[in-house]
């Protein structure tokens, strides 16, 4: 799946998908947009705004 059109994405689904892109391929949020090519920042905040935040220890949004 694609995460390029992630500013339209339900939030929850968004959440669950990049959360198992980290954990199975990337292994940190900084590679995971180097590769889709995202804007870290726009990510973090589209997931803040639906309640989410990025925990960097844990490697993943809760």
């Amino acid at each position: 799946m694609k995460l390029t059109n992630f500013e339209t994405m339900d939030a929850v689904m968004l959440m669950s998908i990049v959360n198992m892109k980290i954990r199975d391929e990337f292994g940190d949020l900084d590679n995971l947009v180097k590769y889709y090519e995202i804007d870290k920042a726009q990510l973090i905040a589209r997931l803040a705004s639906a309640g989410f935040d990025y925990l960097p220890e844990a490697k993943q949004f809760r």
